[in-house]
């Protein structure tokens, strides 16, 4: 199906919690999220049926993202449903890792095709600070478990942040060398707890480019510009919604753990989908598609959404 700008949309990014064993500065209060009632979040069963209806509508590829997707009880049956749905070609997960030692190899048994883990530093201390609550070899027992599994064509996710991390580009960069990952970093954008933070956090994908100049450009996938170094194994990704708006090449569309069909992560426009069955929520989903944001407006003004990135789902 295509939307009002005749953009073709075949991808669902499926938030199934807004809860995370995190607090990641740029995403969440120190104090974490205000917990809801069981009864305000979707249920598995309705996970399901919002996901069979968006393949009805084209979507091909689902994405499960959370808060921390890892963290919902019956997230394995759900992922078997989803697996069992005809018509999805791509079932993907988005985790911050912790929970792979005891789940990567479950994941894989119930059908999940693919994993991103994000990863925003390779230093413990800096880990612990910018997750509240983290540790970092959580992380890499998880990354060990995933490729133990099967996963071997792990992507992570990296936000980019002056004065955080930005002095461990290269370091990010050199894990593509010897294995056959891919690095994404990530533009900050302008949106919850950070939207007021100092403009010198937020960094162009561009300085990757100036601190790696041997990178050099391969083919795009999606929404990054990726890149390569001489004989590595892997490869380098720059996403950048803020500096190089890829609207236009948008094809996705996002549904909220309560239960909501966001058109653009930055607009304030939803659709409920809660409480619909068979061609009512097919019908809800196809306004949500057709109503799809042109664009968004972060380089003229912070996000739009009330939302922070975990109830949205990253």
């Amino acid at each position: 199906m295509q939307d009002g700008c005749g953009r073709t949309i075949d991808y669902l990014r499926l938030s199934v919690t807004d809860r995370c064993n995190y607090r990641c500065q740029y995403c969440m209060p120190p104090e974490g999220v205000e917990k809801r009632l069981h009864s305000d979040i979707l249920s598995i069963e309705e996970l399901a049926e919002i996901a069979e209806a968006a393949v009805a509508c084209g979507v091909k590829k689902i994405r499960l993202t959370g808060g921390e997707p890892l963290v919902r009880r019956g997230l394995l049956d759900l992922c078997r449903m989803l697996r069992a749905i005809p018509g999805v070609e791509e079932l993907c997960l988005t985790t911050n890792g912790s929970l792979l030692p005891q789940l990567a190899r479950p994941l894989r048994d119930a059908g999940v095709d693919r994993l991103n883990i994000s990863l925003d530093t390779l230093r413990p201390d800096r880990f612990a600070a910018m997750t509240r609550l983290g540790s970092l070899q959580d992380v890499l027992d998880g990354i060990e478990a995933a490729e133990a599994a099967g996963f071997h064509d792990l992507k992570f996710d990296t936000v980019l942040i002056g004065g955080f991390n930005d002095d461990e580009i290269g370091d990010f960069v050199n894990l593509s060398r010897n294995h056959p990952w891919e690095i994404r970093f990530i533009e900050l954008m302008p949106m919850g707890p950070c939207a007021s933070w100092d403009k010198g956090c937020f960094l162009p994908g561009e300085t990757v480019l100036e601190r790696v100049p041997e990178l050099v450009p391969i083919e795009a996938q999606g929404v990054a510009r990726r890149y390569k170094l001489p004989g590595a194994a892997g490869t380098v990704g720059l996403i950048s919604p803020v500096s190089h708006d890829f609207c236009a090449d948008c094809r996705r569309i996002r549904v909220t753990a309560d239960g909501k069909l966001k058109g653009c992560l930055h607009s304030r426009e939803e659709v409920p989908l809660r409480g619909l069955h068979g061609q009512a929520l097919e019908a809800a989903v196809r306004r949500g598609i057709l109503h799809k944001p042109e664009r968004h407006h972060l380089t003229e003004r912070s996000s739009d959404t009330p939302r922070n990135m975990n109830q949205i789902g990253g």
